[in-house]
């Protein structure tokens, strides 16, 4: 199941205005989750793949899309940058964050463990502040991926997202 999660610019966080979050509850059922966001990812195109969790500090990409697949624990996030929107993400959920959106770690389980990536050609700096015009303008000049790096072709962002500008 996808949520839309629309947000507006947040104190310093610029959020997306053109694209929603996506949340997808129960994306991923298994044992080693870890892997299997790893290879859907992949067969979906995105890379720049790691292992870790969420930062404790808002920030946000100016650069990337960014998906988060929440492998192992559970958490209580902030998206939208301070004040913004509390989730509640577990094992098997993931995340799709347009570039700009503020996200942060409020608390997690010990065991919290994310599976994250971009789409191809992009790779996420790290904000903190402001953005500058030129962030602004990276931010909005981000297209729809080609592929959902949950869905592929098809669902998620492809249904979600609408852009005269997608990437091919």
């Amino acid at each position: 199941m996808e949520q839309a999660i629309r947000l507006e610019p947040r104190e310093w966080v610029p959020n997306n205005q053109r694209f929603p979050v996506i949340v997808y509850r129960g994306a991923l059922a298994g044992r080693n989750r870890a892997e299997g966001f790893e290879q859907l990812f992949r067969a979906n195109g995105w890379g720049g793949l790691w292992r870790n969790g969420v930062y404790d500090f808002h920030h946000y990409h100016s650069t990337a899309h960014e998906i988060l697949g929440i492998a192992e624990g559970q958490a209580r996030l902030m998206i939208g940058g301070p004040g913004g929107k509390d989730i509640e993400v577990k094992a098997g959920d993931a995340l799709l964050l347009p570039a700009g959106t503020g996200h942060c770690r409020l608390e997690a389980s010990g065991d919290f463990l994310v599976i994250g990536g971009y789409p191809p050609d992009q790779e996420a700096d790290l904000c903190r502040e402001i953005p500058s015009a030129e962030q602004k303008a990276r931010i909005e000049k981000l297209g729809v991926p080609a592929t959902d790096p949950l869905k592929g072709k098809a669902g998620g962002l492809r249904s979600l997202w609408s852009d005269s500008t997608d990437i091919r």
